[in-house]
């Protein structure tokens, strides 16, 4: 394994391959990603110039949830992902769907040693708390951008109502998702993921979180951020 490929954990790699079956099931155990994706999307929208005709990689794709909803709002989609089954099933659903996106099994660090600075919109969403190394992640996606580009992160913070909520509720207790999916170590506060990002040279512009609904089941953009957040950052030209 070359230096650049080293910022992968097969542990994580392999839970996601398991997941494979049922990634474009809205039903199924990648439920709460088909719930959130039109928010990830409208705030991508919203925080950009738009997605028509933009040049967009999303990091870190999985089955290509995001991916197929960027492609379909008019971009030209790159996604790269190191789960070899995710991307399969990714491909498969694309060609279904009628749509062009380039699916490559890549890291971002490897993309970003060959596509320096090629990207209008970089998003890398639900992935940092998953890899040993989420800087270097983060530096990637800095790399990829054009100058004046808009990176979109997303992750869990590392806070008691995460756990509660993310983990025991989610997995445990309701079994929304897989026991094992998340490790509450990885997750990551604001301002630990605000401070790499200002070390790869990127201005953060906003963050917002995505938050639970109990009495309407409905995820909402909003304030808090103590479980699931979005973070906007921006490559000054």
């Amino acid at each position: 394994m070359s230096q650049i490929d080293q910022n992968v954990d097969p542990v994580e790699v392999a839970k996601f391959d398991a997941l494979a079956d049922s990634w474009w099931d809205p039903h199924g155990q990648s439920r709460p990603l088909h719930e959130i994706n039109p928010l990830r999307l409208q705030y991508i929208t919203d925080c950009s110039s738009g997605l028509e005709r933009a040049k967009v990689i999303d990091v870190g794709c999985g089955g290509g949830i995001l991916s197929e909803a960027m492609a379909k709002a008019g971009a030209e989609v790159t996604a790269i992902d190191m789960g070899e089954m995710p991307l399969n099933v990714a491909r498969l659903h694309a060609l279904e769907s009628g749509l062009t996106i380039d699916y490559q099994q890549s890291t971002a660090e490897a993309m970003a040693a060959r596509s320096a600075n090629s990207f209008d919109i970089v998003t890398c969403m639900e992935m940092l708390e998953h890899v040993p190394d989420p800087a270097t992640v983060i530096q990637a996606c800095a790399i990829l951008a054009k100058p004046g580009g808009d990176i979109f992160f997303s992750t869990l913070n590392r806070h008691p109502k995460a756990w509660l909520l993310a983990v025991f509720g989610a997995e445990y207790l309701l079994n929304i998702l897989p026991k094992g999916t998340h490790d509450y170590q990885r997750f990551i506060r604001p301002s630990e993921l605000a401070a790499w990002c200002r070390a790869s040279g990127l201005q953060v512009m906003n963050i917002t979180g995505i938050n639970y609904q109990p009495l309407s089941k409905q995820f909402r953009l909003g304030q808090d951020v103590d479980v699931n957040y979005l973070m906007h950052c921006r490559l000054l030209p």
